[in-house]
């Protein structure tokens, strides 16, 4: 990621505030400076079975999210980095074109965000003033769900797909590796992981029924609804 324009940063930098205020959504414990913790899991991890399985969720969040903190940790020692919150970790090495840093601070959110959009039994139709925008933009649940996983498997190589609210409107983000709306001025309300991490052992090659099971039934739409109206 290249080194951004002092417009461009500031542009991020105010991204940023919003995104750690509240208001976007973030998962709980998402704020203190170094050194960076691993919020838990909001369920046991064999609680997303059979869609995501307690092996899958025990080497996702067990190895590789808990990777992320301890390498972002690691390298933020000693730096300014350690007297930022996580956010502004991101925001910041972003504008520097710091990538190691960048890559494992994005990461670790977007975890967080993802875990923390999930629940067993979820799917059920959204509900409130989701549902109204959703009718807005996309028609009704089932187009607006099709287009979601369409975007997601669209998706080439590693990364993920984010539901955001773009100035007013629903809109998809598709963003690889460890991109982030928090880097594009983009409010985030609900994401999809496809890097092969999040699905192999389950689906191997078959990342389409791993989104779509996803979408249908571990979504928690009622924490996105609270994303676009907090």
């Amino acid at each position: 990621m290249p080194a951004l324009s002092r417009r461009r940063f500031m542009t991020l930098a105010a991204a940023g505030s919003a995104f750690a205020s509240g208001g976007a959504g973030l998962p709980r414990k998402s704020f203190a400076a170094a050194p960076f913790a691993q919020p838990p899991l909001p369920f046991a991890e064999t609680a997303l079975a059979p869609v995501i399985s307690a092996q899958t969720i025990q080497f996702h969040y067990g190895k590789h999210h808990a990777g992320y903190f301890t390498q972002l940790n690691q390298l933020a020692a000693n730096t300014p980095y350690a007297d930022l919150s996580l956010e502004q970790v991101v925001v910041k090495s972003a504008a520097a074109g710091d990538l190691r840093i960048f890559n494992n601070a994005a990461q670790a959110v977007n975890h967080n965000f993802y875990w923390d959009g999930l629940k067993p039994g979820g799917g059920r139709l959204p509900g409130g003033a989701l549902a109204d925008a959703i009718a807005r933009d996309f028609g009704d649940v089932q187009a607006f769900k099709d287009a979601f996983v369409a975007r997601t498997i669209g998706l080439f190589g590693s990364g993920w797909v984010w539901l955001v609210d773009d100035n007013g409107k629903l809109a998809f983000l598709e963003a690889g590796n460890a991109d982030t709306p928090l880097v594009h001025g983009k409010r985030p309300l609900a994401v999809v992981d496809v890097w092969e991490h999040a699905y192999y052992l389950d689906y191997q090659n078959r990342r389409a029924d791993h989104v779509r099971a996803v979408v249908d039934s571990l979504m928690n739409w009622d924490v996105v609804r609270d994303r676009l109206t907090a």
